[in-house]
């Protein structure tokens, strides 16, 4: 059973899983903007670039590393990025980023998820944006968080992932915040680590 989860909120991926969680992916889905032609005849679908990254960072809350559509992988292979989607156009997830938790870094304390729309819409123009964690050995999701708070900002940070007490969980940010890029989310993500 999938969590839904609020701004703010934070839950325990082992006891939602059922077990010690291997290996997760993050989703984030979104669907192309769609326009009425002249007095209501025709339509069109306007691209929608929403990219997901993945910010790891250490105990003294300073990047370690990043994926995103310019690094697909982290350098110690244990974050995989599935590739940049640029339109939104399909069923399902449009960009994943898949995460070895037994292979992270021990340096490594938290993965901060963030979304950018790099072709600037906001998200009150986004159709059906959101981002789920999945246990990537059955495809269960766990958790879910729907980026249906609209409005002018064209980023969010998502959620984090992080170490606590030898377990790994999760905590719902749902910051909105204005980017086409992790790198503009950086001084807002610090607060939240």
């Amino acid at each position: 059973m999938s969590v839904n989860l609020q701004k703010g909120q934070k839950i325990s991926l082992e006891k939602e899983s059922g077990g010690a969680l291997g290996k997760v992916t993050m989703g984030l889905g979104w669907d192309a903007i769609k326009t009425k032609g002249f007095l209501g005849f025709g339509s069109k679908s306007e691209a929608v670039d929403l990219d997901a990254s993945c910010v790891m960072f250490d105990e003294s809350n300073r990047p370690l590393d990043v994926i995103w559509f310019r690094q697909l992988k982290s350098r110690d292979g244990s974050v995989v990025h599935t590739g940049d989607n640029r339109t939104g156009a399909g069923d399902g997830d449009d960009e994943q980023i898949n995460v070895d938790l037994n292979a992270v870094p021990a340096a490594a304390r938290s993965l901060v998820f963030t979304v950018n729309s790099f072709t600037g819409q906001n998200f009150s123009q986004v159709e059906n944006a959101y981002c789920r964690l999945l246990d990537a050995a059955n495809g269960k999701e766990v958790a879910r968080f729907n980026l249906s708070v609209q409005g002018s900002h064209t980023a969010q940070i998502m959620a984090k992932v992080y170490r606590h007490n030898g377990e790994w969980k999760m905590h719902a940010i749902g910051e909105n915040a204005s980017g086409r890029t992790f790198d503009d989310l950086l001084p807002l993500i610090v607060p939240h680590l």
